[in-house]
């Protein structure tokens, strides 16, 4: 997305601003003053998926919201850089330099993953809410198939810019999120038509799941002590409920909560209610 052309419009773009720390040039959005909270989005999302529930913590929270390396406003200064490990250390690094200090860390989907990756890397580890929590691996045929043919595709110059030409990019827009389990008005709709328009974004997102594996993070999870919250939608046709039950397990203290209704965007369709959630948990109800 380009930040003189694209900013304007975007939800709470007054909020923006760019960091430029090595690797990448990030793109974050803070509000509010409290305790800090990090939020993380998912694969092919941005800033835009918290435009509601950002705000409603902001109200007794410093909220710190960033967009992942290559999508969004945040501009990719390195490739290979764009693994779960990879990112979760780069986003480390920032948070470090930029002195801030999470009580918690709460993500969406992938972003749900790095929080708890980001998590194990702290001396202090905070609290992590994830979101329909992408923590499965790929198995049988696609475990070997998708891997390979989404490096062919990132690997190819031509796959984002076929990806965003041509077509009613509003009614692809709906048909995906559609496919999620999620239902989203106009609005809504219209940010991730916008993202998956752009070119450099959808190259971002490409690289992203190019490099994506979350095997060792699995592994890893029995050592985490921090608490942990795993929201899921039982409407969610992307992450099956049941993958976070069985990472739940693995944690030590960690809670699974099923919501009835809502999809893979269950924090878009109803963040009043997930707001309220994190808090109860914040505050050890």
């Amino acid at each position: 997305m380009n930040w003189a052309r694209d900013l304007q419009g975007w939800p709470h773009s007054e909020t923006s601003r760019r960091i430029a720390h090595p690797p990448h040039r990030w793109h974050v959005q803070e509000a509010g003053d409290g305790a800090t909270l990090l939020l993380l989005h998912g694969a092919g999302a941005s800033t835009h998926t918290w435009r509601d529930l950002a705000p409603d913590l902001a109200r007794d929270h410093r909220v710190v919201a960033l967009d992942l390396p290559g999508q969004g406003f945040t501009a990719m200064g390195a490739r290979g850089r764009s693994g779960l490990a990879q990112m979760a250390a780069d986003i480390a690094a920032l948070v470090a330099a930029e002195g801030w200090q999470p009580r918690a860390i709460i993500g969406h989907s992938a972003g749900a993953a790095l929080a708890l990756r980001f998590a194990l890397n702290l001396p202090e580890t905070p609290r992590v809410i994830g979101i329909n929590a992408a923590l499965s691996p790929f198995e049988g045929l696609a475990g070997w198939l998708f891997p390979v043919l989404a490096r062919v595709l990132a690997l190819n110059p031509l796959t984002a810019l076929a990806f965003t030409a041509g077509g009613n990019r509003h009614a692809r827009a709906r048909r995906l999120i559609e496919s999620t389990g999620s239902r989203l008005d106009d609005a809504a709709i219209g940010y991730y038509a916008r993202l998956i328009g752009d070119r450099t974004h959808v190259e971002g997102t490409l690289q992203m799941m190019a490099q994506w594996d979350v095997s060792a993070l699995l592994d890893a999870l029995p050592a985490l002590g921090a608490p942990c919250l795993l929201i899921t939608g039982d409407g969610d046709r992307a992450v099956p409920p049941s993958v976070s039950a069985h990472a739940a397990a693995r944690l030590p203290h960690a809670r699974h909560l099923c919501l009835p209704g809502p999809g893979h965007l269950a924090h878009e369709e109803d963040p009043a209610r997930i707001a309220g959630l994190i808090r109860d948990f914040l505050t050890g109800i």
